[in-house]
């Protein structure tokens, strides 16, 4: 194990069941399983060499050699050893500048739909020092205070500061909002809702798989929990130095199985937590790996080989909007499957379900579970595309990266006709079969949109059909 800062390892125990994401305190969660196909993980990470001098003597002694770390998995030893490979996925924190401008942008979506379950919201946020800037096109009966729903998402990022890069109170609030237009309205309003009209032309994907009993991958599932766990930690007061901006990277090492790839073993964590200007870079290592690393990876997906950066560029005191710009969208691989799967053309937060850059991701990821769940493959990808104006779609995909169980008859080739016969794709009857008038998209802004089984996931309901 090599890690950055001064940290004295005792992996042995101190890890705790990973919780669900975004409860992050938690101690014990039955997702975290020994058996392969349930198992959760965490990746490892490698010593930084802006914070090298900071390393102690044990962790010291423990590094690799100077040699830069293998970016593959071991070759194995014998041909009776399964080949490996390892793969990564990111996470950021609530407060990031673009997740930051995702909640702004759901903030104000909600702020309407509570007020006018009619509203047609497309809306983009733009964050830097001290200015936050709210666009796009909004039609709607309600009448919302834009710059107060603006200012209270700033405040709960935990942006009360200068010095963090952003202050609620002082920062400069610039709306420029127009209605929707009346070309895209005529498609989609003023009808029944089986007749509705996408709202756009898009392609959108969803996925699923049996690595875990999330139905995601497990190297998504835990970096999105050790990155809500670094915002938990802040808000709660466990870790007073940390501040608002906070990033993740978790790699896993997996093997190919017959039913899809299999965890094995974390390789290497990464965390990039915004800190206070007095905090040392041994005490961030320290706090890092018992807070945040511990509660949140199990020990036995963890071993000496297991590589930790923390904060590897050895100093992270401007972050937030100061540091970085932050735009409504930019973080798809966070928002979705952590890079497995497909990603589809548009961004998730800030939009109505008219739009099926929304709507038809959280329908495939509906339906993709759902095959999964009941047994028809052990991991698929669906994509469905949509022209503007058009309420059916224009093609189902489905990819079970064969492993399609031929459940009832069905083969890969049946199951996209099996997905249409099932389930009604049209966006005014997705809106009504997942409930997506109902305000509660700022939840979704952060940490994932799918994965997660609080009540307004309503697309993470496995549909039956088992005796279709």
């Amino acid at each position: 194990m090599s890690t950055t800062g001064s940290v004295n390892e005792t992996a042995s125990g101190s890890a705790e069941a990973a919780p669900s994401a975004p409860n992050t305190t938690a101690a014990a969660d039955s997702s975290i399983a020994e058996t392969p196909s349930s198992v959760s993980a965490q990746p490892p990470s490698t010593t930084s060499p802006a914070a090298t001098s900071a390393v102690s003597s044990a962790a010291s002694a423990a590094a690799p050699s100077s040699s830069p770390p293998s970016t593959t998995a071991a070759a194995p030893s014998s041909s009776s050893v399964t080949p490996t490979f390892l793969f990564s996925s990111e996470s950021v924190t609530e407060s990031h500048p673009d997740k930051l401008c995702d909640t702004i942008s759901d903030a104000v979506l909600d702020a309407c739909l509570s007020l006018d379950p009619s509203s047609r919201v497309s809306c983009e946020t733009v964050a830097k020092t001290g200015v936050i800037l709210l666009l796009g096109e909004i039609t709607t009966s309600a009448s919302v205070n834009y710059e107060q729903v603006i200012r209270d998402s700033v405040r709960d990022a935990g942006y009360d500061d200068p010095a963090k890069g952003l202050d609620y109170k002082t920062c400069n609030v610039i709306v420029a909002l127009e209605e929707q237009s009346p070309d895209i309205a005529q498609c989609v309003d003023g009808t029944k809702a089986e007749e509705m009209g996408a709202g756009d032309t898009s392609v959108v994907f969803g996925y699923a798989c049996s690595e875990t009993p999330e139905y995601m991958p497990l190297s998504h599932v835990l970096a999105t929990r050790l990155s809500a766990r670094l915002a938990a930690v802040r808000k709660d007061g466990t870790v007073d130095w940390i501040r608002p901006d906070g990033k993740v990277l978790l790699t896993l090492e997996y093997e190919n199985g017959k039913q899809g790839p299999v965890p094995k073993r974390v390789y290497s964590v990464i965390i990039s937590a915004q800190h206070s200007e007095e905090v040392s870079n041994e005490k961030i290592a320290s706090d890092l790996l018992e807070h945040v690393v511990g509660p949140v990876i199990p020990a036995h997906l963890r071993d000496e080989g297991t590589i930790y950066h923390f904060n590897p560029s050895g100093r992270f005191v401007i972050g937030g909007p100061h540091s970085d710009a932050g735009l409504t969208g930019r973080k798809p691989m966070v928002d979705t499957y952590g890079g497995w799967g497909s990603y589809g053309g548009g961004a998730l937060s800030g939009k109505d379900a008219t739009k099926v850059d929304r709507s038809g991701a959280y329908a495939a990821r509906w339906i993709a579970k759902s095959l999964v769940a009941n047994g028809y493959c052990h991991r698929c990808c669906v994509q469905i595309s949509y022209a503007i104006g058009v309420p059916h779609p224009i093609a189902v995909n489905v990819d079970t990266y064969g492993t399609c169980t031929q459940k009832n008859g069905k083969e890969e080739r049946d199951l996209a006709n099996f997905v249409e016969a099932n389930f009604d794709l049209r966006p005014g009857c997705l809106m009504r079969d997942l409930d997506l008038k109902r305000p509660v998209m700022r939840k979704t802004a952060a940490y994932g949109h799918f994965g997660r089984e609080e009540d307004e996931f309503k697309w993470e309901k496995v549909k039956d059909l088992s005796k279709v």
